[in-house]
């Protein structure tokens, strides 16, 4: 004879955990609709898929399965742009969130710097990550013409300016350290800030780590 399978839904109730002395408990009733749980939506980097879920109430969440951008914040610069979200890095929860490069709230990823140094430049009339950027393409030395008035501007940005040296490395690289601080599986969105200061050290220190392991 067959056995039957049965679906086991998932419950967020303590009813099937025993007791503090490790003695089992009687379950005197079944499960409940509004005590339900759903499986965990790993998303993924790739081309955007959001799934909707009703919830209780007639509510809505958004399964975001794939993302490939996200809105991010710079702090400091009081600055913010959708850019493209590159890679995973590092995950304080599991190693195994990385490997498989799954975006959840809290998770360090790499995005794409170029959104925020165009600002940056028109904003100061500064280049910046020019290390590695390579040699200069013709045209690049050209300045554009610009009236007193901008240059008055430009000039009265440019007090109290700083730009940490690790950022502009970043930048140079092309790629910025930001964490995701939205829940792409409730919300259907990656968003986040850039790293910056001592959490900017913080994670560098992490991802050193990490690199010295493998070699």
């Amino acid at each position: 004879a067959k056995k039957k399978l049965r679906k086991r839904g998932i419950c967020r109730a303590p009813r099937h955990k025993r007791r503090a002395t490790g003695g089992k408990r009687f379950n005197d009733r079944k499960k409940r609709k509004f005590e339900l749980g759903r499986p965990p939506t790993n998303t993924k980097i790739g081309v955007k898929k959001v799934s909707e879920v009703r919830t209780r109430g007639g509510n809505k969440k958004f399964r975001a399965l794939r993302l490939e951008s996200g809105n991010y914040s710079w702090g400091s610069e009081v600055c913010t742009r959708k850019t493209r979200v590159l890679d995973v890095v590092y995950n304080a929860s599991n190693n195994e969130l990385v490997r498989t490069k799954t975006l959840v709230k809290n998770a360090i990823v790499q995005v794409d710097a170029t959104p925020f140094r165009q600002w940056y430049e028109a904003h100061y009339g500064v280049k910046i990550g020019l290390k590695k950027r390579g040699k200069k393409k013709d045209g690049d030395d050209a300045d554009v013409k610009k009236s007193s008035r901008v240059l008055r501007k430009l000039a009265s940005r440019q007090k109290g300016r700083v730009l940490d040296a690790t950022l502009d490395d970043q930048f140079a690289s092309g790629r910025l350290l930001a964490c995701i601080s939205s829940r792409p599986g409730q919300s259907g969105r990656a968003d986040g800030y850039i790293l910056e200061g001592s959490e900017l050290a913080f994670y560098k220190k992490k991802l050193d780590v990490k690199k010295d392991k493998k070699h």
